[in-house]
């Protein structure tokens, strides 16, 4: 008789196809573990007019979508839209067979999923791709709302039984809002290279262009990147794809400093994000310092990196070190001169070539660096061992 598998229930509310790099991260972690474990993953429905990813076909993973509220950018963004996924997330845990419970971020889903845990008696590991608590604190929360996310974020680190770390930096976080350093695992993160590599066909248009993917928040403030732009005296784009609270000042900035020069292209596929990046001139990349996210390393840095398009990183310390450490491109100041500075010669190193003869060099440091299989595997380790270590206490 064949012996029954561990079952994984992975709780997330961004799954593929969505191009995030909570999607990307959860799909590697199910990618890993279904060699030895039955994974269902428990997810949204995607925004309208993205299909399911290429990436999921033939895959073994249960991938279980159910209706959730977004803003009218397509994101789950805020605290109806979070429980309009978390609360019916909960039932439908309770409803799943699972030997260990994974949670994503935020915070809310978390503590659902603790709770859940509880009922079932089964361990929960924690996954935040960053500290919610600081990011409610950049984006100027008021004292209330940042007391009620340190004490969400407090409760599931401390009721975890495991906890996925993507870097140093977040482990520090981490630990200083209470998790047990001994219950952390620090797993790294990066980008799927079967997806973004040098070899995708790059997109062709009239005009040369920069490209920001992804996220537009207040920890970001994109609109540096415009401010740069209509200070430059060549002819070159900006192409924005992806979604977040700040776009709509971005198109409101855009068409006052630059008009006809920035195109939001909305939420697309990782297969058209890796192309768009291909084609880059540049990538751009920010976090602001100074407001609680110094310690982030954006995955657009890796995406970029392993397309072979250079990098402009514009902001903190941490990012622009993984841009200089990897080669990548140019890491400035958060300051539109010096963005506008870097444009141009990245511009200049489009014009004479020097950019196609190191596209190969930042892939292959990406691959070997910033793999997300290398970082999924570390992930699923932490997993089973969790499980492992809940076997021995039963």
């Amino acid at each position: 008789m064949r012996e029954r598998r561990p079952t994984v229930a992975i709780t997330t509310r961004l799954y593929l196809a969505e191009v995030t790099a909570a999607s990307f991260r959860m799909h590697a972690l199910a990618d890993s573990l279904c060699s030895d474990h039955d994974v269902t993953v428990l997810t949204s429905r995607p925004p309208t007019g993205i299909a399911d990813s290429g990436m999921l076909h033939d895959s073994p993973v249960t991938v279980r979508r159910a209706p959730v509220l977004r803003d009218r950018t397509g994101a789950i963004r805020g605290y109806v839209q979070y429980m309009s996924f978390d609360i019916p997330a909960f039932f439908r845990v309770l409803a799943t067979r699972a030997d260990v419970i994974v949670a994503e971020a935020p915070p809310t889903t978390g503590l659902i999923c603790l709770v859940a845990s509880w009922f079932k008696r089964k361990p929960l590991v924690y996954y935040p791709g960053d500290v919610w608590t600081d990011g409610v604190i950049a984006m100027g929360a008021a004292k209330p709302v940042i007391a009620v996310m340190r004490w969400l974020e407090t409760r599931v680190l401390r009721g975890a039984r495991s906890i996925l770390s993507v870097s140093a930096e977040v482990t520090e976080r981490l630990t200083a809002l209470g998790a047990d350093p001994s219950r952390i695992l620090e797993v790294g993160n990066g980008i799927d290279t079967r997806v973004f590599n040098a070899a995708v066909e790059p997109q062709r248009t009239e005009r040369p262009y920069f490209v920001y993917t992804g996220t537009m928040s207040e920890w970001q403030q994109p609109d540096i990147f415009i401010r740069a732009l209509a200070n430059l005296e060549f002819d070159v784009d900006i192409r924005f794809f992806g979604q977040g609270a700040a776009e709509a000042q971005l198109r409101e900035l855009a068409a006052q400093i630059a008009p006809g020069r920035v195109h939001f292209g909305g939420v697309v596929s990782p297969a058209e994000s890796a192309s768009w990046i291909r084609g880059a001139v540049g990538a751009l990349v920010s976090i602001v310092p100074g407001i609680g996210y110094d310690f982030a390393r954006p995955t657009k840095t890796y995406a970029a990196g392993a397309c072979g398009t250079p990098v402009l990183f514009a902001g903190a310390e941490t990012g622009g070190q993984v841009v200089r450490d990897g080669d990548l491109g140019e890491a400035v100041g958060f300051e539109a001169q010096e963005v506008a500075a870097a444009m141009t010669r990245l511009h200049q190193e489009t014009q004479n070539g020097r950019t196609d003869q190191r596209r190969h060099a930042r892939s292959e440091w990406i691959t070997q660096h910033y793999s997300l299989a290398a970082a999924g595997e570390r992930a699923a380790d932490g997993v089973r061992s969790a499980l492992i270590a809940t076997a021995r206490t039963d």
